[in-house]
């Protein structure tokens, strides 16, 4: 067993934006820079209405500002984007999870990957405290050795298995209760842009959990670059408590 890995930071990989081909029979008088995401959403409102000569001569992201203002995000949810989220802990999933509606999620399995190698995430609160972060580092380290011990022994018991993997399975799935919340875990995450804008405005709020609040800021500050039609009414600031949150100006497009 070698020496963990500590994240301070959540690591994030944009795996997947939407593609856009205008319909030769419909097309848009589209006007200003946009992403194949926006204009997909500035497509899918203008249908509704049959404007594709674009009367107002609105930019796409002007345009899209007025689809939130007026909260009619429904157009929103044809634009899905694929986030890979890695140095994230176990217990920061069990609360993304909690959002369902226009999200997909597929998370690494303790039941079937060894986590004799696993890394962990420190908590905020401990962060840049060496006597905090000392006491807590000698806890998950102990519980990983305990886990590997385990597993050892759950192999031995259940050596009648001729399976090995289906042996491993067993064991493992066993040892893992050990393992701490702050076990490092990867998932990927999908949703739509109105189903981001949700899970956002929730989790990048001064009143969220501090993990989680982390991982929502570093997200929308991808999606902002991404695709700023969509996300660019959120403002981050630097809370009183010291850290970063978000605000969102169109409450619940």
């Amino acid at each position: 067993m070698t020496t963990p890995r500590y994240y301070t930071e959540p690591v994030l990989t944009l795996l997947a934006r939407p593609t856009f081909t205008t319909p030769s029979h419909l097309p848009v008088n589209w006007t200003g820079q946009s992403t194949d995401g926006e204009r997909l959403a500035e497509f899918a409102g203008r249908l509704c209405y049959m404007s594709q000569h674009n009367p107002a001569g609105r930019e796409t992201r002007e345009y899209l500002g007025n689809i939130k203002k007026q909260g009619h995000g429904s157009v929103l949810e044809h634009a899905n984007y694929s986030i890979l989220l890695e140095g994230v802990s176990r217990s920061l999933t069990h609360e993304l999870v909690r959002h369902r509606a226009g999200f997909a999620y597929s998370q690494l399995s303790q039941r079937y990957v060894d986590e004799s190698q696993a890394s962990f995430v420190i908590p905020p609160a401990m962060v840049g405290e060496p006597a905090l972060e000392d006491a807590w580092r000698a806890q998950v380290e102990q519980a990983q050795a305990v886990y590997v011990d385990l597993v050892a022994q759950l192999m031995e018991r259940y050596g009648w298995v001729a399976d090995k993997v289906h042996r491993r399975k067993m064991a493992r799935e066993a040892a893992r209760a050990v393992l701490p919340n702050a076990t490092e875990t990867k998932i990927v995450v999908t949703a739509n842009a109105r189903a981001w804008r949700t899970m956002l405005e929730l989790r990048s709020s001064e009143g969220a959990e501090l993990e989680i609040r982390r991982m929502a800021v570093a997200v929308l500050r991808l999606l902002q670059h991404e695709a700023p039609g969509f996300f660019s009414d959120f403002e981050i600031y630097v809370a009183e408590d010291r850290r970063e949150a978000a605000r969102v100006g169109f409450h619940k497009v």
